[in-house]
């Protein structure tokens, strides 16, 4: 793939500027090892950007990394709160520029790791002025979803703003009602809204994104959850099920079981369901991605994780 011709500008006032590397990409693709190595091999402390593994009690299907993987290198934002504490973009940013000082002060560098792309734009962007939605305008659009279901509202999206349409996980009612909300609200698109200039950081950004070959990819997801399920994702899943109207369970791997146990499906399906809707998210995550020209792109290979460790310690030097 194209390199950015500089994704580190090189100036002085930069170079004395902390480190932050992402490293991001889609689900399954190996973010966590990588991440975990970079921080051993730079002497630091990774800051997780996942909406579902800063929640506690589901580490099975929201995938955190393991006790020995923790152990190896501090984790920040994993299982830190209860599954019915409301969590945001907003929140994420908050916390996380809270805590990147310390590990700057340390090491002059932090890793942030993650696929939850709205999160990583929003420490390292910013977040878009995005307006008050007025009770007018959020009562229309649940009137339109009372009305139309979920496939209304998406065709309402496609029409408003298709770009958006493209990259939202259009299972997500909420996602896909808030995106039209702004749009009514604003007179703009979401995407251009996300599109305003970003808010200047007191430090640097280095973004490293895996990108597996296609089948490579499916595969490995495939292969998680069926490790999943091995290691208790249906019990789990059980355990959890009462709570099931809260948004944190509002996800993949969750949706399908909880469809399971109300009869819907079988549970063959579900698991098949899981791994097929996991590979779309997956798609979905690389699209995000591609709109973006600062990446550094790894094929998730010995030599071009040596390659994204170069640029990190000249960076550094």
């Amino acid at each position: 793939m194209t390199q950015p011709p500089s994704p580190l500008p090189d100036k002085a006032q930069n170079r004395r500027l902390p480190l932050l590397i992402v490293v991001t990409g889609a689900t399954a693709s190996g973010k966590t090892d990588l991440a975990i190595r970079l921080a051993e091999r730079f002497g630091t402390e990774i800051i997780s950007a996942d909406s579902r593994q800063i929640y506690r009690n589901m580490p099975v299907t929201t995938a955190v990394p393991t006790v020995e993987q923790r152990a190896r290198v501090m984790h920040h934002l994993v299982e830190a709160i209860d599954i019915d504490t409301p969590y945001s973009a907003a929140a994420f940013e908050k916390d996380s520029l809270e805590i990147l000082p310390h590990l700057f002060s340390r090491a002059g560098c932090a890793v942030v790791c993650g696929g939850s792309m709205l999160y990583i734009d929003a420490l390292t962007r910013g977040l878009d002025d995005i307006p008050t939605i007025s009770d007018t305008v959020r009562n229309r659009v649940r009137e339109i979803y009372a009305q139309s279901g979920l496939e209304g509202v998406a065709a309402i999206l496609q029409l408003y703003d298709p770009e958006y349409y493209e990259q939202v996980d259009k299972a997500n009612p909420r996602r896909v009602m808030h995106a039209i909300e702004i749009c009514m609200q604003s007179g703009k698109t979401f995407s251009q809204l996300r599109a305003a200039k970003r808010t200047e950081r007191p430090f640097r950004t280095l973004t490293l994104a895996i990108d597996r070959p296609r089948q490579e990819l499916f595969g490995r997801i495939d292969a998680r959850v069926l490790r999943m399920v091995e290691n208790g994702m249906e019990e789990e899943a059980r355990r959890l099920y009462p709570f099931r109207t809260l948004n944190a369970l509002n996800t993949v791997g969750f949706k399908e079981w909880f469809a399971y146990f109300d009869g819907l499906m079988s549970r063959e399906t579900a698991i098949a369901r899981i791994a097929k809707n996991t590979r779309v998210y997956a798609k979905k995550q690389l699209t995000w991605l591609k709109r973006r020209d600062d990446i550094v792109w790894l094929d998730g290979s010995p030599a071009s994780e040596e390659k994204a460790i170069g640029i990190i310690a000249t960076a550094l030097s």
